[in-house]
This record gives structure tokens, sequence and C-alpha cells, in this order.
């Protein structure tokens, strides 16, 4: 039980020993610099250099007044010395600080100058004190109040100069605080014993005061370096694309004002590109999006690696990334390595691959133009161009195509002041049924003759209507008049009608279109509208929404120019569709071409198991008509059997028909 005792009587000890211990270490942190909080000692230096100043003239303003009280009844080697030579150290770190406040901070060396600054408060501290207990001995009642006075009032002015700077601004409470009561502890006097204990009481207020000060002020710091940091982060991500890591489109339009202001300053060029993939779409819609993500974080690697250091890599939105490349780079090099990176399989997050391909347009400044706006118009021309005429080459900007550009411009301007119920018309073309011999269909091809720029093909206007969002009124005239037309036509004879990518992407255009065959009185069974694949990739899941509604109506689908898109045999079971049209680049050498044969071939089979119709375009000659027709195509169209015709000369077309049946097309033995 003894040892027991004597145990736990150990261990107590032990424990309020390692508290005492603990106590101390804390009571010292407080006299300590916190080195380990640079923004905090960076904060301090700049707080410090605006108030050292002011308790440097406090200092010298009391003590010299001090003096003045002093001169004459204390000798001068007490009084005007010592405070001559702690006047001057003053003097010497007055102008320190003041120098230093024009200069930036040393974040090197502010550990060591907040160091010294506690040192040095804590040395003046002493001597000032000293100075003033050794003039006290010599006062009267009312100078000895002067000392009192100076000690208290100036012990407060100092203090809070230091309030930043806790270890510096206690170091002087204690110091100044304690030397005074070990003087008045000499004295026989008791006010002076009260005035003693008044500083006491004021210090220890004091005290607390400036470590909750303290406290607040480096949480306040600790709250600004956050906020800063949230800053940045928030600054980083606003200019960052956060899938692929790469700077978005604000940053990219950032980054090309910066080289706008350094070709200003130095002249040195620069090239803007747009790259663009080609057969994304169709590899993140049937892979789903994650594989998309994949490939789009893949091509942003690549095309890091491509550029390098030469200039900066974008991603602008979907699959569309950004270049700005200094210098003058040689821009046919640059995108036949853009291209060869690109071209090689993507592996995707389920095992298997991809093979996209990629279109670039670029814009060299200053021939391309000297504004943000214009370069990136002029790359996106040319990328434009590169996919309408050299899908996935690279193209430079050139004054053909501003030439090009202007011409486009000047029928753009034309389309938006078009009279289009009276300066657009359409011509129908048939799609016959060769071995019964009939017509089953025309198909409507937009005119437009213009008053100013005459007639203009479709294949130029077309385009720009698309590009310029005029598009959508124009397919509201020509269906129309395409409506109307079909009224005068025999039960059996159908509408096929082209649609745009606007048509395609808007489920408020489908909706016009439907009520506008509603509204002709037209049976929608002998409606069939035409929508190409390449409008289509642009968004499938929501092209597929909108044929659905068009089907749901009663209106018959077909999918145009098949097999000049990406990846059709991944997709196009997906579509509500009747018909499949093949296009025309496969016929021209049909008949001497087998792999052109083998590709019609698989077609007309596709649409067979699909149950679809398969209609063929292009056909210009006896020989390709009967070829095909010995491949299984039945539906024909093209020159072959009749050019574009007038809506007149459609009503001539099928009374003649009527008349006399075509003959049929004899298969080729």
């Amino acid at each position: 039980m003894l040892s027991g005792c004597w145990g736990d009587a150990g261990s107590g000890g032990s424990e309020r020993g390692g508290r005492a211990v603990r106590r101390l270490l804390t009571i010292i942190d407080l006299f300590r610099v916190d080195t380990a909080n640079p923004d905090l000692m960076r904060a301090q230096m700049l707080a410090l250099r605006n108030q050292v100043p002011m308790l440097y003239v406090i200092l010298a303003i009391n003590s010299t007044a001090v003096a003045v009280t002093y001169h004459g009844v204390a000798p001068d080697a007490v009084t005007l010395y010592p405070l001559g030579a702690l006047l001057t150290l003053c003097a010497l770190r007055l102008g320190l600080w003041l120098r230093r406040r024009r200069q930036p901070v040393d974040e090197t060396r502010i550990a060591a100058r907040l160091r010294l600054t506690v040192a040095l408060g804590g040395l003046l501290a002493i001597g000032f004190m000293t100075w003033g207990i050794a003039l006290f001995e010599y006062g009267d009642g009312y100078a000895k109040a002067h000392t009192l006075f100076y000690v208290g009032t100036t012990m407060i002015a100092c203090a809070f100069c230091l309030v930043h700077l806790r270890a510096a601004a206690l170091l002087v409470m204690v110091t100044v605080t304690l030397l005074f009561c070990l003087h008045v502890s000499r004295l026989d006097n008791h006010v002076m014993r009260a005035i003693a204990l008044n500083l006491v009481s004021v210090s220890a207020a004091l005290l607390f005061v400036v470590v909750t000060y303290y406290r607040d002020f480096t949480r306040l710091i600790g709250q600004q370096v956050e906020l800063e940091r949230l800053s940045r982060e928030n600054q980083r991500l606003a200019n960052l694309d956060t899938l692929t890591e790469l700077p978005n489109r604000r940053s990219f339009f950032a980054s090309l004002e910066q080289a706008l202001e350094a070709a200003e300053g130095t002249g040195e060029a620069f090239v803007v590109g747009l790259v663009d993939l080609d057969g994304f779409k169709p590899v993140n819609d049937a892979h789903g999006h994650g594989a998309g993500d994949a490939v789009l974080q893949e091509t942003a690697r690549r095309l890091r690696g491509v550029v390098g250091e030469a200039g900066v890599v974008a991603r602008l939105g979907g699959d569309e990334f950004g270049l700005v490349l200094r210098g003058r780079p040689a821009t046919a090099a640059m995108g036949e390595a853009i291209r060869t990176a690109l071209s090689a399989p993507f592996r995707l997050p389920n095992g298997s691959t991809a093979q996209i391909g990629a279109s670039i347009g670029f814009a060299a400044h200053p021939e391309a133009g000297a504004k943000a706006a214009v370069l990136v118009e002029r790359a996106d021309y040319a990328l434009y161009y590169a996919k309408a005429n050299s899908r996935g080459d690279a193209v430079l900007f050139t004054e053909e195509h501003e030439r090009l550009l202007r011409t486009q411009s000047v029928i753009e301007q034309a389309l938006r002041h078009a009279d289009l119920a009276r300066e657009m018309c359409l011509v129908y073309q048939p799609i016959v049924d060769v071995r019964r011999g009939r017509t089953v269909a025309f198909e409507a091809l937009a005119r437009w003759t213009s008053p100013d720029l005459g007639p203009v093909s479709p294949a130029v206007f077309v385009p720009i209507a698309e590009r310029s969002g005029l598009i959508t009124r124009i397919t509201a005239v020509l269906l129309g008049q395409a409506l109307a037309a079909a009224r005068a036509w025999p039960d059996e004879v159908a509408l096929s009608f082209n649609l745009s990518m606007a048509d395609i992407a808007s489920p408020q255009a489908a909706e016009g279109i439907v009520a506008a065959i509603r509204a002709s009185g037209l049976k929608p069974g002998r409606v069939i509208l035409e929508a190409t694949e390449t409008a289509l990739i642009q968004d499938i899941a929501k092209a597929q929404a909108v044929l659905e509604t068009l089907k749901s109506n009663g209106i018959a689908i077909a999918l145009d120019d098949f097999g000049t898109g990406y990846s059709s045999l991944g997709y196009v079971h997906r579509l509500p569709l009747d018909k499949l049209k093949i296009d025309r680049s496969f016929i021209s050498e049909i008949t001497a071409d087998p792999a052109s044969r083998d590709i019609v071939t698989s077609i007309v089979a596709l649409a067979r198991n699909l149950k679809l119709d398969c209609v063929v375009e292009g056909i210009e000659t006896d020989e390709q008509a009967r070829l095909l027709e010995s491949l299984g195509c039945v539906l024909m169209q093209g020159y072959h059997f009749h050019r574009p015709m007038g809506f007149s000369d459609t009503l001539h077309y099928l009374d003649r028909e009527a008349v006399r049946a075509i003959p049929p097309v004899r298969a080729i033995a």
C-alpha cells in the first residue's frame, strides 16, 4: 500500500511538473517570432514598416520632453549624453525603416529582421528605463510625476506600435514594468508603490489586449491567405478545361491578346490554329461519353506533345482545339505532325480502339488579320474549307480564301435581304422504280436566282445559309412550295424533300414541318424527308429524337449520301429510317471499279436486312442502270432517267409516263 501511495504521489508530481514545463514553454513561445508562417511574417513586416517609424518619433519626443524637465536639475552626464546616444540609435533605425518602406520585402531576410526588431525593442526598453530611473533620483515631485507619466504613456504607445509583432510588444512591456517595479520596491514611498501597482494592472490589461489582437491578426492573415489561394484556384479553374487540363476558350483568347500585344511591341509574328476532330461524335455515341472523354484527354496529350514550347494549346469546346503558335512555323509541317499524331488509334476504357482524324485551319498574323476575332474567324474559315474540300488536311488562310470569304459575305447579305418566296424556287428530279417502270417520287431541289447576283448554285448558298442561321427560313418557304406541287401529282407519287442540319437539330423546326404538312392537306405518308449523314452525326441523340417525332406523324425518313459519313453501320440501326440513298460517289466508277460494286452490294444487303428501301443516286448511263439492277437495286435517280425539271414539266412528264410505260431496264446477264 505504501509503495502504491508513493507511486501515485510520484506520478502526480511528475504530471504537475509536466504541466509546469508546458506552461513555461507556452510563455516562452509568446516571445518568439513564428518563423514557420512566412505569410504571417510578411504581413508583420509590412505593418511594422508603417508603425515602427512612429514608435521612434514618439520615443524621441517624449524622451526630449523629460530631458527638458530635468535639464539643469540633473547633471548633463545623466540627462543629455545617454539620451543623445539612445536618440542617435533611434535616428539610425528610423532612417533604415523609412528607406525600406520604398523597397520590396526581402523574403529571405524577414525572419532575421523580425528577430532583430524584438532584440532592439528589449534593448531600447532597458536603455530608456535605465535612463529614466537615473533621472528619477534628481527631480522634485513634479519632475518625478512627469517621469511616471513618461514611463506609462510611452510604454503603451510602443506596445501598440509593436502590436503586430507580439514578441517585441510583450518584451517591451515586461521589461519596462519589471524595471520600474524593481526600482519602486526599493523606495519607502506608499504613493510610488501604488503607482507601480497601477502600472502592473495596466500592463496586464495591455498584455491581454496585445495577445488577443495578435491572435485575431494571425487568424485574419490566415483567412486572407486562404482567400487568395481560393481566388488563385478560381482564376485557374476559370481559365482551365477541367477534362483535358488544357487552357479553356477564355484563356485561349487571353493568350491570343497577349500575342497581339507582343507583336505590336516587337513585331513578332504568330499563327492561330483551329483543330477539329473528324469522326469523334460517332465514337462518343457508339461507346459512350466515358470513351469520348478519354479520346479528348488523349488528344490534348498528343497536341501538347506536338506543339511543346512552340505555343499554346487550348480546348475551345466539344472536339475543337485552339492553337497560338509563336513565330512563323511551317504550317504544313505542323499540320502534318498534328494529323500524324491524331491518326494513331485511340485506346478506349472498354479495351477497344477508335480511329479518328483531324481537320486544321491556320491563320497567320498579320496577313490574315490584326485583331483576335478576325484571326479566329479566318482560321475557322480555313478549317471549314478543309472539312468541305479536303477533310483531314491542314489549310492556311490565303488571299484566295479572303476572296471566297468576301464572295460568301456578299451572298449572305443577299440572302438576308432576299424575297425568298419570289427568288427561291424548286426543280424536281424523278425517282424511278426500274422494275415497274414507274416514277415513285420526285426529289425537290432548291434553286435561287438573285436579282443582284443572278443564279446561285445550291452548293454555294445552302452551306452559307446553314452557317448564318438562315436555312430554317428557306426550308419553310421551299417546303410550302413543294407541298403545293405534290398535291397536283397522283397519289402514288411521293415528295422527297431535303432537311438541313438546323432542321434536324431543332425540335421546334420539326414541329413546324409537321404543322406545314398537316396544313397542306397532303397525306404524311407521301412525304419523304431526307437527311445527310454529315448532318446526323453532329448530334445523334438529338437527331434521333427529331426524326422519331417526324416518323411518329407518318412521315418517311431517308438517309441521304449514305456511306460518306463516319461509322455508318454503327448507328444507322438506331435511327427511325425508311430508306437509304447510296451516294453518287460510289456510282461514277461502278462499271470499272470492283471496290465500288462491292460497296454498293454491301449497302443493298444492309438495307435488305434492315427492311429499308434503297435508292441509288447519280445514274448517268444505261450500263450503270443495268449493272445496278443486277446487284439488286430497284429505286434509281439520275440524269439517265431525267434531269431536274420545273413544276409544270413534272405534270407533262407524268402525263407522258401514263401514256407510255417506261421500258424496264434489262439486267446484265
